[in-house]
């Protein structure tokens, strides 16, 4: 039975990440088409679209009413992607260059925004106002960066002509969307399922294991980066998808009737949050640059954030 559940649990976030695949390689061949500028494509579109799984997994705990499994999901989300994901470009890529346009002021506002939750969650519960804020900043740090970079390139004629589109790409969007839910609520389920076999917290379970699973979309896009010898990354695929999950926060607690409660040795989870965002801020040079050993050491530190919650 445990294992039969188990193998559910894996296919599920296969059926994961071939969904978002689907979404996020469809929305980027539109985004081409129409022209669209390289920040709307990597910080707004390829950010909100490969949190997908987070967004679904989300909707399904919020209608359970199971908030401890996306408040684990998007936060443990963080340190996957800052701590686990882009180290490892960094250490099997000989140091990875984070290819972005932010300057230092914009990416120090990015990573405030992205460690908000975290910090309101210190006194184990966000409030209605609070996921209005988090909406609120999500929406400025848009604009903010929109000043610099801009939605579309120059002369664009192309957001109204429909020759742009093709039908095959909207159908996998769908299928997309459609296996994205359908796994995401087996996901939910099965996350509920191990939390009650052995009597770990479900915010735990969704902190680790889940917060890995919904990050495949991410994961891939490491891997075809390190499949196809790029030595840097779109680094706004990265920030976006962060930034989004204090939108989808925002959005969830308005959902679940204005207050959501964290478990009561949060703090911990906290100073990992925090101390792995302004860790990476320093790490990162100027020049944007994660070298090989700087990749180590962000990786050890998640690698001591798993097992600091594991021995809870």
């Amino acid at each position: 039975m445990l294992f039969g559940n188990l193998l559910l649990y894996i296919l599920a976030f296969i059926a994961i990440w071939v969904g978002a695949g689907f979404i996020v390689s469809s929305v980027d061949r539109f985004s081409k088409r129409l022209r669209l500028s390289s920040f709307a494509v990597s910080f707004v579109i390829l950010g909100l679209l490969t949190s997908t799984p987070e967004f679904a997994v989300g909707l399904t705990a919020v209608a359970e009413g199971r908030p401890q499994v996306f408040i684990g999901n998007l936060i443990g989300g963080i340190p996957v992607i800052f701590l686990f994901v882009i180290p490892i470009l960094a250490i099997f890529g000989n140091g990875v260059k984070l290819n972005h346009d932010f300057d230092r002021q914009h990416l120090l506002v990015s990573l405030g925004v992205i460690a908000i939750p975290s910090v309101a969650l210190l006194d184990k519960k966000v409030s209605f106002f609070e996921g209005i804020i988090f909406v609120f900043l999500y929406i400025m740090l848009i604009l903010l960066v929109e000043k610099k970079r801009g939605f579309f390139d120059r002369a664009n004629t192309e957001v109204l002509n429909i020759k742009a589109y093709s039908y095959k790409d909207l159908i996998k969007i769908l299928a997309g969307i459609g296996i994205v839910f359908v796994a995401s609520q087996l996901i939910v389920d099965k996350t509920l399922y191990f939390s009650s076999i052995f009597n770990i917290p479900a915010f735990y379970i969704s902190l680790i294991a889940l917060s890995l699973g919904t990050n495949l979309p991410e994961l891939s896009l490491a891997i075809r980066t390190v499949g196809l010898g790029k030595k840097s990354i779109a680094f706004g695929d990265y920030m976006g998808s962060a930034a989004a999950n204090t939108l989808l926060f925002g959005i969830f607690t308005l959902l679940s009737g204005g207050e959501v409660l964290a478990v009561n040795s949060f703090f911990a989870v906290f100073l990992f949050v925090v101390g792995g965002l302004t860790l990476f801020y320093f790490l990162s040079k100027p020049e944007g640059i994660i070298s090989r050993r700087s990749g180590i050491i962000l990786l050890c530190l998640y690698v001591l954030f798993v097992l600091v919650q594991f021995w809870r």
